[in-house]
């Protein structure tokens, strides 16, 4: 009996040590954190995407004064900074707008266009009415994907879909390991405008955006992805990385350089 109790005490540990490698994953050591393994080393762009919620009265007089002020902006020289698109959001959230912006230079200079807006006088009174406007926003640092194309103005019709990931956390490398080849097969329509993921703001997030001629034009190059060897198999990898999606389908302003 002794020694059955001793040959069981004895195996106990080596019991724990298994079931704990079941529920314990083993990480590799990184030497960077993964900004630096996934964004453009070629540039030290910062983006900034700005989502705001208008009150449905007031959404035409929003945009008007948006268009009014913010390509001012954007074509200010001094401003080290450019407006990437602006939209409406169709399909989605009603009400909404959309805007994504580029510092180029990263921290300085969001600083440098932060700091010159404060004094800017026209920009103050386009905050505080553009506020009497608003029943939230809310916005969010980000880098580009490297294997992601640059966006880039584009001409029009279009519409535009924002799908954003949240990401379970500790699952970025992955996703981009896997999307480092999953877009490939989603090139050939030049429908790929940019990739970006968070670094202030909500964390692990994710957001593709696409453009395409019409609603019907997206589900036929949707569709045509699946036709492709090795898609399917990519969807299924990255899936169980997701927590939650969300897609908007968006249009473009008329001061929007993506059109």
């Amino acid at each position: 009996l002794m020694c059955r109790g001793l040959a069981s005490s004895a195996s106990r540990p080596r019991e724990d040590s298994w079931l704990k490698s079941l529920f314990v994953r083993k990480v590799d050591p990184r030497k960077d954190a993964h900004s630096n393994l996934l964004a453009k080393r070629e540039t030290s762009s910062l983006y900034k995407l700005q989502i705001h919620n208008v009150k449905p009265e007031c959404l035409d007089a929003y945009n008007k004064l948006c268009q009014e002020v913010l390509p001012k902006i954007h074509e200010e020289k001094h401003y080290p900074c450019a407006l990437v698109g602006t939209w409406n959001t169709w399909y989605g959230e009603q009400d909404q707008a959309v805007h994504l912006w580029r510092y180029e230079g990263g921290y300085p200079a969001l600083n440098e266009v932060m700091s010159k807006l404060r004094q800017n006088k026209e920009f103050t009174e386009f905050r505080k009415e553009r506020g009497n406007m608003l029943l939230s926003r809310k916005n969010q640092l980000l880098l580009e994907f490297s294997f992601w194309n640059e966006p880039v103005p584009r001409e029009g019709p279009n519409i535009y879909e924002l799908r954003s990931y949240q990401l379970r956390p500790g699952t970025m490398i992955e996703w981009g390991n896997y999307w480092a080849r999953a877009i490939r097969f989603r090139q050939d329509n030049n429908e790929a405008v940019g990739g970006f993921f968070s670094q202030i703001g909500q964390l692990y997030m994710v957001h593709h955006l696409w453009a395409y001629k019409d609603l019907q034009t997206r589900e036929d190059i949707r569709n045509a992805a699946w036709h492709k060897p090795g898609w399917d198999e990519l969807v299924y990898y990255t899936v169980p990385l997701i927590q939650e999606m969300e897609s908007r389908i968006m249009i473009p302003l008329k001061i929007s350089p993506l059109q």
